[in-house]
């Protein structure tokens, strides 16, 4: 079997937060990483509140950010558009635009591992939308960042955030939602068309209703899977229950991702495993993160070149 580390891979959706090695955390005096699930969606969140927490200085924001880079090299990662919480960090370290200098140095830094990262800042639906036009503020003043996103508990709705998710369209910020992960298929419909969303974080809730099924296939609008997560979080039992093969069956583009709970060509290798996908299955979902991104098209040929190069190995 190829080694799937050699697999040159687009990761879409990865919480730099989520990410910050064990290592560094204990380092910094933080908690240890949980073991198995999270009991729900609460605990997952102020684990990682704690995490965030340990964040307060400009050398620790720009070495998490350097880490990421070294780390998803090594799992063949080639390209990244990293989420992160620029706004909220900023407010709470009483230097809005800090935080997310600091982790551009450190993405910058990190090209010399081989790859390329773009940055999508996201604001909690329970939070207030004051916040979130000083999240669009932030992701206009820098050229690495490329879109904004809603995420957070999905039964708040996305309705109050309808004129700043209109302007940040308006000023050419792509949009990506977090939707049909723990609610269902109205939390997709509304993602689509209050938040014009272009690519739906997770989406597996999609599956409920055939009509938006069709409707998500016909405008071709990728989900980012992110299977390890999804079970972590309690939202699928197991991982030979996720529905991802199923969302490929219906014909919908999926793409590969951890929601930074995992390593990537790990989740690659749980897919060859569980679900007895063969490279070639692997190379397509690695071909389809390409093109589902917004990354420059000189970057995207790149990947497949390397997709096809990787597949054509004995």
């Amino acid at each position: 079997m190829r080694d799937l580390r050699l697999l040159p891979k687009a990761h879409l959706h990865v919480h730099l937060e989520s990410t910050v090695r064990p290592r560094t955390v204990r380092e910094w005096g933080g908690p240890p990483e949980p073991e198995g699930p999270f009991a729900d969606f609460r605990e997952f969140a102020d684990q990682r509140a704690r995490v965030r927490a340990l964040l307060r200085t400009p050398e620790r924001f720009r070495r998490v950010a350097l880490e990421f880079c070294q780390d998803e090299a090594a799992q063949g990662t080639r390209y990244a558009e990293v989420t992160f919480t620029a706004a909220s960090h900023g407010e709470r370290v009483g230097a809005l635009e800090m935080p997310l200098e600091a982790v551009l140095d450190g993405l910058a830094e990190g090209r010399r591992y081989g790859i390329e990262c773009r940055v999508l800042l996201d604001h909690s639906r329970r939070r207030p939308v004051e916040r979130l036009w000083r999240t669009l503020k932030l992701a206009n003043r820098y050229d690495e960042v490329i879109g904004v996103g809603l995420a957070g508990d999905e039964s708040h709705p996305l309705a109050p955030f309808a004129e700043a998710l209109d302007a940040a369209r308006d000023t050419g910020l792509r949009l990506v939602h977090h939707a049909g992960e723990a609610a269902g298929p109205a939390s997709v419909r509304e993602a689509l068309e209050v938040g014009h969303a272009e690519r739906l974080g997770h989406g597996i809730r999609v599956l409920d209703d055939p009509a938006l099924v069709d409707e998500v296939r016909e405008r071709g609008v990728p989900l980012e899977v992110c299977p390890t997560s999804n079970v972590l979080l309690g939202l699928v039992p197991t991982f030979a229950e996720h529905p991802l093969p199923r969302l490929r069956a219906a014909g919908l583009v999926v793409t590969v991702n951890t929601d930074g709970e995992t390593a990537l060509a790990d989740e690659y290798a749980r897919l060859r495993e569980v679900f007895g996908f063969t490279d070639a299955d692997l190379a397509g979902l690695a071909v389809a993160g390409a093109e589902a991104s917004f990354a420059p098209l000189a970057v995207k040929e790149r990947i497949k070149a390397g997709v096809t190069a990787w597949l054509s190995r004995p």
